[in-house]
């Protein structure tokens, strides 16, 4: 069977880097572009990075193409610097890459790439979704050529990590959010009802340290910042690799559990950047009315998930 093409929608970011890395070391993967948006670090930064990440695993092949430097409604000012560094890579503060993005904006890039293989093309959006929806308004058909959209966002029965009630990524452009999952094509959501269950412990991390690939490397630099920050806010020793889990329901979706549901999400007052599953019928939720069921996921083998994710990109 021939490797699945797929395009990551990115804001790297370290959790970023490491999902990146997975995916450009398993076979059953193509990744025939990182697309760049704000969110873990301004755009700019997030292009940087991209093309540092494709740099360190040899992979300049691979385009890069710029997208939003804010959400649909309002301006970006705030990117979590205590979380992933001033530089976004946990402030190794790394040489400027040696090549460019594309002229290309990531919207024109998903629309083209989609349309031009219809069917063939996954979206895997890991940071806000605003170059998913600039990229249906640009081209509205994408949605009936697209093979499938599997994004790292939301929360459905769980609480939030950026407010109480919203997961980071949605409540960066909680409009655009709203827009995907409303879309007529088929959507995965892989959120924190299962990313705060994917845990690497110390020994886990140890396993980057030791490995020769400069992958690895890379993430044993990159990942104290974000360590720390993980065992002072989440309370767990180990690393919660929220990105990375949707490059695992690609590979092994047998490992996940998935409910099915219409998603809303809230625009609003507190709530924000939530996202309301329509968990049974209700003849006066009409807001959930008409709407497509997203694949929910809301259970893991997380044991699993992360050996694979070790395998591939910290091998002995």
């Amino acid at each position: 069977m021939p490797p699945q093409k797929i395009i990551i929608d990115t804001d790297p970011g370290i959790d970023d880097s490491m999902a990146i890395f997975f995916a450009l070391n398993s076979p059953e993967l193509e990744v025939i572009g990182l697309t760049a948006v704000f969110g873990n670090v301004h755009v700019d930064l997030a292009v940087t990075n991209a093309l540092r990440l494709l740099e360190i695993a040899g992979r300049t092949d691979i385009p890069v193409a710029e997208g939003a430097a804010n959400p649909l409604a309002g301006t970006y000012t705030n990117p979590p610097t205590f979380i992933h560094g001033d530089d976004g890579q946990g402030n190794i503060h790394l040489p400027p890459p040696t090549t460019t993005a594309i002229t290309q904006t990531a919207a024109e890039f998903i629309v083209e790439q989609i349309m031009s293989a219809p069917g063939e093309i996954t979206l895997v959006p890991i940071g806000p979704l605003t170059n998913i929806a600039l990229a249906l308004r640009l081209e509205p058909r994408i949605a009936q050529n697209v093979k499938q959209v599997v994004l790292m966002g939301g929360n459905a029965l769980v609480p939030g990590n950026a407010t109480p009630a919203a997961e980071a990524n949605i409540h960066d452009d909680p409009e655009a959010a709203d827009v995907v999952f409303g879309a007529d094509w088929s959507v995965t959501m892989v959120g924190l009802d299962v990313t705060t269950k994917a845990s690497m412990t110390e020994q886990h991390l140890q396993r980057y340290a030791q490995s020769s690939s400069p992958m690895a490397q890379h993430i044993a630099r990159i990942n104290p910042l974000y360590h720390d920050f993980s065992k002072r806010v989440n309370g767990v020793s180990g690393l919660l690799v929220h990105d990375s889990t949707a490059i695992a329901y690609l590979l092994m979706p047998d490992a996940f559990t998935v409910k099915q549901w219409p998603i809303r999400v809230e625009t609003q007052g507190f709530s924000r950047g939530k996202t309301w599953p329509y968990l049974r019928p209700n003849p006066n939720a009409v807001a959930w009315h008409n709407r497509s069921a997203v694949n929910v996921c809301t259970g893991i083998d997380s044991a699993r998930t992360i050996e694979l994710e070790l395998n591939r990109v910290a091998p002995p």
